[in-house]
């Protein structure tokens, strides 16, 4: 049994230092797109209250140029640290939009579930207006954290389909898994209810998940899967959560 007092300990310690637990912002860029021998474009979305959103976008000029990945990205880091993921899609002549969350990077405000919903359709809105996209032409990949982000805007704009890679069913319940001594459900402040989303996508849905994951449980993806509706389709992936590797056929 874990004594009253260490447990009423780890309680308050975990719900008022939650943000900190979910949120691993990194403000400093570790790599440039030139390193990887990337074509971008800075974008700076102002959002106001001197808040920003700042993202790259890499554009590409073929016969896809036409499509864009629209990367919302996990909760650790900032967007210099997905490049090789980014450099995987334009390898596949797809224009990509990276952008981080306020609170990453070079984007100025609070990191808050909220805002992570209001950035994601701020980006999406910039794809359509000022790059002038079509809705149908717009794929939204969330991974990790980002696949709540990407679901959550699935269900609010029109797409040409949604790809939700190695995340969870909620963060209650992924909650519950790391701590299952603990009332997590009384505690979380941050829900991110993919769960409860999913079935509300319209677009076709790619699931993408590790049985090897070892931070988000495999069959939280599958949950994911079986929720949503059709047309779907669920691949399996290699690899640990952040060790994974894109093969092109």
């Amino acid at each position: 049994m874990i004594p009253l007092g260490i447990y009423v300990g780890v309680v308050l310690y975990l719900y008022f230092n939650q943000k900190n637990m979910i949120f691993y912002p990194k403000k400093d860029f570790d790599a440039s797109p030139k390193e990887f021998n990337l074509q971008w474009e800075n974008v700076d979305i102002p959002v106001g209250n001197k808040e920003n959103i700042f993202g790259w976008y890499f554009p590409v000029t073929n016969s896809n140029a036409h499509k864009v990945v629209l990367f919302c990205h996990g909760n650790a880091g900032n967007i210099s640290h997905r490049l090789s993921t980014v450099q995987f899609f334009v390898g596949l002549e797809i224009n990509v939009f990276i952008f981080d969350y306020r609170g990453y990077g070079q984007s100025k405000g609070e990191s808050k579930e909220s805002n992570l919903y209001t950035d994601a359709r701020l980006c999406y809105k910039w794809l359509v207006e000022r790059k002038n996209f079509q809705p149908k032409d717009i794929f939204i990949l969330g991974r990790s954290l980002g696949g709540a982000v990407a679901i959550d805007l699935a269900t609010k704009v029109a797409c040409g389909g949604l790809i939700v890679e190695s995340s969870f069913t909620s963060a209650t319940e992924l909650g519950k898994k790391i701590f299952p001594w603990f009332p997590i459900k009384s505690l979380v402040k941050y829900r991110f209810d993919s769960i409860d989303k999913i079935d509300l996508v319209n677009c076709p849905l790619l699931v993408a998940h590790s049985p090897e994951d070892d931070m988000i449980p495999f069959y939280m993806g599958e949950a994911l899967f079986e929720k949503a509706k059709k047309p779907k389709k669920f691949f399996r992936l290699n690899g640990l959560h952040n060790e994974r590797e894109y093969l092109k056929d």
